[in-house]
């Protein structure tokens, strides 16, 4: 039998891979949040690999528990994860993948573009992804794959941080509000350089995004997070001495 895979966090995202693991011939471990992650380690203290599926917000004080003996194994799946967020941690070189298919309860996985994935487990989460036909790609570099966590953001956060002003799907983002998505999109990227500490094209960024766009046209830009991801947006400008005033201004109308 192959060895088990823990899965941190088991919700929609979470059960996707775990049914491709499981389709692999790996058993799976769930990990829940009332559940304490040492001792499930004292049991399985070599598992094939830990997928951390918890959300962005849970994200670092999940990291902060992980068994030691489970440091090296693991696999990233947040939305606005960067490698500032895994670097300074005891995490021993994650594979971190950027999804690009939409889970939601009661709906089939819907994928706006293949998910590039790097790290010495790419391999297993790409023949995962394959178990449940979704498309994935995987990176030849840290340098790739820093791109597409950084063009993944941009596409986050200016949909969502956008569409708090102007509603309605990206196609009409886009084609209906192009100076809005404009003025959000280059602040989004002011704030991935100031994160990164690398300045970024934005050129291929912004092609990036209308490749997203492209690719489900009919997403919509706004989602119940969205007022949760523009103040932390305003939160880290803060931390990095940035002005933002596109955001300010949404954020501001808000609050009205």
């Amino acid at each position: 039998m192959k060895d088990t895979i823990i899965v941190v966090g088991m919700g929609e995202l979470g059960s996707v891979f775990a049914r491709g693991f499981l389709k692999l011939g790996h058993p799976v471990q769930a990990v829940r949040r009332q559940d304490n992650m040492a001792e499930v380690a004292k049991e399985i203290s070599k598992p094939a690999a830990v997928l951390i599926a918890v959300g962005e917000a849970d994200l670092q004080d999940t990291l902060k528990t992980i068994p030691n003996q489970w440091a090296d194994k693991t696999i990233l799946i947040q939305n606005e994860l960067l490698p500032k967020d895994w670097e300074n941690t005891h995490l021993i070189d994650p594979t971190v993948i950027s999804v690009w298919f939409e889970k939601k309860k009661g709906m089939d996985s819907k994928v706006v573009l293949p998910s590039p994935v790097y790290g010495p487990r790419s391999q297993l989460v790409f023949n995962a992804l394959a178990q449940v036909d979704l498309p994935c790609q995987q990176l030849d570099s840290m340098e790739d794959l820093s791109y597409e966590l950084v063009r993944k953001n941009v596409y986050i956060l200016t949909t969502n941080i956008a569409g708090l002003e102007s509603g309605g799907n990206v196609q009409q983002l886009k084609e209906q509000h192009p100076e809005l998505l404009t003025e959000v999109a280059n602040e989004v990227i002011t704030l991935q350089d100031a994160l990164t500490g690398h300045k970024s094209d934005a050129q291929p960024l912004m092609d990036g995004l209308n490749e997203a766009f492209d690719g489900d046209p009919n997403h919509q830009c706004m989602g119940r997070s969205a007022p949760a991801r523009l103040k932390r947006a305003l939160n880290l400008a803060e931390q990095h001495n940035l002005t933002l005033p596109k955001l300010q201004s949404i954020a501001e109308k808000l609050k009205d």
